[in-house]
């Protein structure tokens, strides 16, 4: 057990953390401390669901979606978007690649007559976009895609071969950092990436194909 004095430390410690980060960002759970059962939505394939070990995409957080071109990466969110809607959801999709194929959506499942749809011109708007809407309450899901293909303004309007070093990091940390800032509300905000098969950096983010 914990002596007096580490007791008393971890109880500030614990105190000063809940004070920060909100009520139950630390739980001790054999105390009786009430754990709330995730809110899912289906992937839309039951072998993914079990994978996952909650039953499909936990809602109120941000799920990032990683793989190689042609992967299955957009359909795999439009399938979920599918099943969102089955549910009474309303979902977003920010196309900043600008190849959202609306007939293979309906294919698989989508009513496209209820899909929000929109098609930035740049990393920044997609950004205020998706702060809009979540900001309005309204929407259960967004899906932005690709986050490496949130080209920030400032790189679209300069010359061919400008060197930007970092300026679309920062415009991805900013994104995240907003999506952090709605994480307690019941939106599932959804991004995809794709490695660059050229680099031997697991980090390195490039744009997917739109059937991903």
């Amino acid at each position: 057990g914990l002596t007096a004095e580490k007791s008393k430390a971890l109880a500030a410690a614990l105190a000063q953390i809940e004070k920060q980060f909100g009520k139950g960002s630390v739980m001790r759970l054999g105390a009786g401390e009430a754990v709330e059962d995730i809110q899912v939505v289906s992937t839309g394939s039951l072998g993914l669901d079990i994978a996952l070990g909650v039953g499909g995409l936990p809602r109120g957080r941000v799920v990032e979606i990683y793989g190689p071109e042609s992967s299955g990466k957009t359909t795999l969110t439009l399938q979920v978007v599918a099943e969102m809607q089955k549910l009474g959801g309303t979902a977003a999709f920010i196309d900043a690649e600008h190849a959202l194929d609306i007939q293979y959506a309906g294919k698989l499942g989508v009513n496209v007559a209820d899909l929000l749809v929109s098609q930035p011109d740049t990393g920044e708007q997609a950004l205020e976009i998706a702060d809009a809407l979540v900001r309005s309450g309204s929407i259960d899901m967004i899906v932005i895609d690709s986050v490496a293909a949130l080209v920030p303004k400032a790189e679209i309007e300069g010359e061919m071969g400008d060197s930007l070093p970092g300026l679309q990091a920062r415009l991805n940390v900013a994104g995240a950092a907003q999506a952090d800032r709605h994480d307690q509300a019941h939106e599932l905000p959804r991004d995809l990436h794709q490695p660059d098969p050229h680099e031997d950096r697991r980090d390195v983010r490039q744009p997917g194909n739109h059937h991903g």
